[in-house]
């Protein structure tokens, strides 16, 4: 995009948020810390902090009592659609290149993401493997 570029009410849909950022913009406006969530939610920060960083998402239970605590919709933490944030009142202009960098960044949580998942995968196949002796 070119400096003109200029985010509006598109600032938390899905093109330009992930579910982490949704949740800590949604968490900042309600006024709450990561510890204090965490607290209200029954978990440990360290969990609230890997939702927010794109680490790991919340189970559906979890999901709902965010929702629920943030006063936003699941459907608009999971995809930037329907109740929630509209964003900053003031429009922004990025500079040259940062739209570009933002995507870029996007795609590595996700494959940041993906691979975790096939680690997990096979780190339970390992432990699996172990137990039975076959290693």
């Amino acid at each position: 995009m070119t400096q003109e570029a200029i985010l509006g009410s598109s600032w938390f849909d899905e093109d330009t948020a992930t579910f982490g950022d949704r949740l800590a913009g949604a968490r900042e406006a309600a006024g709450l810390g990561q510890d204090e969530l965490a607290r209200r939610l029954g978990i440990k920060p360290k969990t609230v902090k890997a939702w927010e960083n794109d680490q790991s998402e919340p189970r559906a239970n979890k999901l709902q009592m965010v929702a629920g605590l943030l006063n936003v919709s699941i459907m608009w933490l999971l995809t930037g659609q329907g109740e929630g944030l509209d964003g900053p009142d003031r429009e922004e202009v990025l500079p040259t290149g940062v739209e570009e960098m933002l995507s870029e960044m996007r795609t590595l949580r996700s494959q940041q993401s993906q691979i975790a998942e096939k680690l997990g995968r096979l780190e339970k196949r390992l432990r699996i493997a172990l137990s039975e002796g076959r290693v």
